[in-house]
């Protein structure tokens, strides 16, 4: 059986890629502190760690 060549790779520029969001989360003395920040501005949340009881 013959071995058929793939065909070259088409070349393209890359699409211009950006951070979309970035965030932190943070376990301290009880609370879980939730930061996310994008292009549309900061958000941040503070629960109870292990969700609501």
């Amino acid at each position: 059986m013959a071995h058929r060549a793939m065909p070259a790779a088409q070349s393209s520029t890359p699409p211009d890629r950006r951070i979309l969001a970035v965030g932190t989360i943070t376990k301290r003395d009880g609370r879980t502190t939730t930061v996310c920040a994008t292009e549309a501005g900061v958000t941040r949340s503070t629960r109870p760690t292990g969700g609501a009881r």
